[in-house]
């Protein structure tokens, strides 16, 4: 199958994904790398891995939903089946996702439904919570509310500050998202309402 990444910054959970898939732990391929930022250091990540590259600025479209459809054009020029945001700082519309139908993946630093949106990690540490996590779920027009595809647990620790409970929440997230990937990728699966099942091989 063939991914497309989507990024704003540094890009660490697609060197994830690169590197899971290096070593033979999904059935897939990186078509492109694609940054709404020039300055974007997982670009550099890319470049080194020999994947192909695109910048395409938000800002050099009229609108959000002008730039969800040449962003969707460009990704199914190149193929691609999979959409993965991975640190991409801006909000995909009816106009992208609908193009991309139970196809759009992304992680959040928190167990959904708890603290969506941004800076996840600091809501969930200033809430008290003694478990926090990451999840892996389908983009829909709402913001971080699609059907969840898998989730990690990570213990919140006395000791712990926002900063190093978000350390060990991103080391979780390194793990989860290529694990995810690799299940929709390498088997069967179907959205029924809001839950996603795996579906078990045949024979």
């Amino acid at each position: 199958m063939k991914l497309g990444i989507l990024i704003s910054g540094r890009g660490s959970n697609l060197q994830a994904i690169i590197d899971a898939i290096a070593i033979g732990e999904m059935a897939a391929s990186i078509a492109v790398v694609i940054s709404n930022r020039a300055d974007a250091a997982g670009l550099a990540r890319a470049t080194q891995a020999g994947i192909p590259t695109l910048v395409m600025p938000h800002k050099a479209y009229a609108d959000r939903a002008a730039y969800d459809v040449a962003l969707a054009a460009a990704l199914k020029a190149r193929g691609v089946e999979l959409v993965c945001l991975a640190g991409f700082m801006r909000l995909l519309g009816p106009a992208f996702i609908n193009q991309f139908p139970n196809a759009v993946i992304n992680i959040h630093p928190s167990l959904l439904p708890a603290f969506p949106g941004l800076d996840a990690q600091r809501q969930a540490f200033e809430h008290g919570v003694k478990v926090a996590g990451a999840t892996v779920h389908f983009v829909t027009a709402d913001l971080d509310a699609g059907p969840i595809i898998c989730q990690m647990a990570v213990p919140v620790l006395d000791a712990d500050t926002a900063e190093t409970l978000a350390a060990r929440i991103l080391d979780a997230e390194h793990q989860l998202y290529p694990d995810a990937i690799g299940r929709l990728t390498g088997g069967r699966w179907k959205v029924t309402g809001r839950r996603v099942e795996f579906l078990k091989a045949e024979g």
